[in-house]
């Protein structure tokens, strides 16, 4: 059926739900050395996962429920496998935008700014403050609220 249409089948899930699952025209999503685009018949791959936004473009049956414009979910980290017809988002956590807490999200970033301030020689100790701060980022631009630098 899917194959008739050339839409692709998305399946969004965490660990403790299935975020979303229907056919759609287009996926947008963060890989983790950026954003890439997933149309039918895309070559198969697997990829890592950023921290950024999820956009399903033409999903089926969001006319149907009365939404307008693209399917959007903020996801941290996981992984996504892409195959002609399918396309599989394993994320570690995930979240519509509306779903943001924006005040966790800026302690989130001032945490994350203070590990990169003490991480000193440890190039372990950046890399993680990193995480921290672009997931942080990242949930803040889903929720629209202006990131402040420091």
């Amino acid at each position: 059926m899917a194959d008739e249409s050339n839409q692709l089948r998305v399946r969004l899930v965490t660990p403790e739900r299935v975020l979303f699952e229907a056919d759609a025209a287009t996926v947008e999503l963060p890989a983790k050395n950026g954003y890439m685009e997933v149309l039918y018949g895309h070559a198969p791959l697997l990829a890592e996962l950023g921290a950024g936004d999820v956009t399903i473009q033409g999903a089926a049956g969001s006319e149907a429920a009365g939404a307008e414009g693209p399917t959007r979910y903020n996801v941290s980290w996981g992984f996504v496998e892409v195959l002609p017809n399918r396309v599989t988002i394993l994320a570690s956590d995930a979240l519509k935008p509306e779903e943001i807490d924006v005040q966790r999200a800026e302690q989130q970033l001032d945490r994350g700014l203070k590990m990169w301030k003490e991480a000193g020689e440890s190039e372990e100790a950046y890399d993680e403050a990193l995480r921290v701060i672009s997931e942080a980022e990242a949930k803040m631009a889903s929720a629209g609220a202006e990131i402040k630098t420091h």
